[in-house]
């Protein structure tokens, strides 16, 4: 249906219900009002519904317009902001910048992705990201240093004022090198005592998943030998040791993909948890950030990221 649905069928019926004449409408518009009637009929074939009430004295909602009024009105505004905003742009010929906060597993594995994307759709921009733990985004987001920030949904204590979009569900995996001893061995959920293990820190939005699914399993603390969500060191410490490193998939994205890490076989599916696009409730995207959500939106769903609420 709403392939079906076109600008001018919007416009003629935003226009319409302004106007509250078909006639006024249709001049405001540079259209006859026959052409006006057709188009308008168009849509309510579409929608199944009739939307107007056509008399003498001019036209009038039913419940339906009423409703459809509302949205239409809306989608047009977004659209003028999204035109001005572009218009801005090339007005005073300097390039847009959008800013931007990200948790490492969305910084490692969807974000780059999702950049190559928005370079296409709006070259002339620059981004500025910043990555870190969740309390310290959500300060900076607060703040207004970043308009928006990517990662897994924070304590509750942290969300207010915020709003939260769910963007894909993500798991924790358990993750060693290529050659590790336990790849071969069938390894079960407690054999993670007999190794060193990379833990997520207290303020890491993960940490409270893995200490329920470890407690779930039995499974005491483990060995810890270091307590980081840093990609940069996880990556390196995993391949050149024995230890276990446990840590949101999207940061070791490649790395799997790529065969330079491997998963140990456990159902992680109790960690899964959301992974979207925090913003505050009082701010609305700018053109440039409708665009990169844009971008975003076409990552996810090229690489296959679980969207299932």
């Amino acid at each position: 249906m709403r392939r079906r649905i076109k600008l001018r069928h919007i416009q003629c019926f935003t226009e319409a219900v302004r106007q509250r004449s078909l006639k006024a409408a249709a001049d405001r518009l540079n259209l006859t009002q026959p052409a006006m009637s057709k188009t308008l009929k168009e849509l309510e074939e579409i929608l199944g519904k009739t939307l107007l009430i056509r008399t003498r004295a001019g036209t009038s909602l039913t419940d339906a317009g009423e409703v459809f009024a509302h949205f239409a009105q809306m989608s047009l505004s977004a659209l003028d902001h999204g035109l001005d905003g572009i218009a801005q742009l090339d007005a005073t010929g300097k390039r847009a910048e959008v800013a931007l906060a990200a948790l490492p597993s969305v910084a490692a594995g969807l974000l780059p992705r999702a950049v190559v994307e928005f370079e296409r759709l709006l070259p002339s921009a620059t981004l500025r990201i910043v990555d870190g733990p969740v309390a310290h985004l959500v300060n900076l987001l607060r703040d207004g240093a970043v308009g928006m920030v990517l990662g897994r949904l924070g304590e509750p204590a942290l969300m207010q004022n915020l709003s939260f979009t769910q963007l894909y569900q993500e798991e924790v995996d358990f993750v060693v090198r290529p050659n590790h001893p336990l790849l071969s061995a069938g390894p079960k959920i407690e054999d993670i005592a007999n190794w060193p293990v990379i833990y997520p820190p207290a303020a890491a939005a993960i940490r409270p998943l893995v200490e329920r699914f470890l407690i779930g399993h039995g499974v005491g603390r483990p060995n810890i030998a270091v307590e980081t969500v840093s990609g940069a060191f996880g990556r390196v410490y995993t391949r050149e040791s024995d230890a276990i490193w446990i840590i949101s998939r999207g940061v070791v994205w490649n790395e799997l993909a790529e065969g330079r890490l491997a998963r140990l076989p456990f159902d992680t599916s109790l960690t899964r948890g959301p992974v979207g696009l925090l913003r505050r409730e009082d701010a609305e995207p700018s053109a440039e950030e409708g665009l990169f959500l844009s971008a975003l939106t076409k990552t996810i769903a090229s690489m296959g990221l679980d969207t299932a609420g």
